[in-house]
């Protein structure tokens, strides 16, 4: 008795309940494998940017990791949910245009590696994005407190807690210290008694 592996298709994955735990690669479904320190360091980087885009006149719009993009010239079928994407304003497309998944790239998409994630699988995306004409694509490294930056001309740079990460020419002006990134917030005090 053989079983048939099901295919599933991006409209499968917008109707599915749980369709926002899940990419879409060759058909299959990909789990995301997030961790809560690797979703709290993608929402920081999230607040971080939409606050610098909103101060300089919303520039562009920062999405966070269930915005899903199928975008992707190898595989139109494809389906990618980075951890944090950016879209310049002109680019965005109508708001029609928006309902489901965004089939313009993103010019920025972030990647914070999970403990549970294999480098491996991080690159892969890599390669996709930049296939697909992302300019600058981060990955954030929890384990080495780290980033990794991927150009569209194909440049790489490492970056460690003392260095900046930049926007480059697609957030023009954005900086911020990589350690700034993986600072948790303290813990809570006890309130004083009075």
């Amino acid at each position: 008795m053989s079983t048939a592996l099901v295919k599933h298709t991006p409209e499968d994955l917008l109707a599915m309940p749980d369709g926002k735990y899940y990419e879409l690669v060759d058909g299959e479904l990909v789990e995301r494998k997030m961790g809560w320190e690797s979703s709290w360091i993608g929402g920081e980087l999230h607040r971080k940017l939409g606050n610098y885009c909103e101060e300089k006149n919303h520039v562009g719009y920062v999405v966070p990791g269930d915005a899903s993009y199928q975008c992707f010239p190898d595989d139109p079928n494809n389906v990618r949910k980075p951890d944090v994407s950016f879209i310049r304003r002109e680019r965005l497309p109508s708001q029609e245009e928006l309902c489901g998944h965004c089939r313009i790239y993103p010019d920025l998409a972030t990647e914070v590696i999970s403990p549970n994630e294999l480098y491996s699988e991080v690159e892969e995306k890599v390669d996709e994005y930049l296939k697909a004409v992302v300019s600058l694509v981060w990955v954030i490294d929890t384990n080495n407190r780290s980033v990794r930056v991927h150009r569209q001309n194909g440049t790489v740079t490492d970056l460690g807690e003392n260095d900046y990460l930049d926007g480059e020419g697609v957030i023009p002006g954005f900086r911020c210290r990589v350690g700034d990134l993986f600072q948790l917030p303290l813990r809570a005090r006890p309130a004083q008694e009075t």
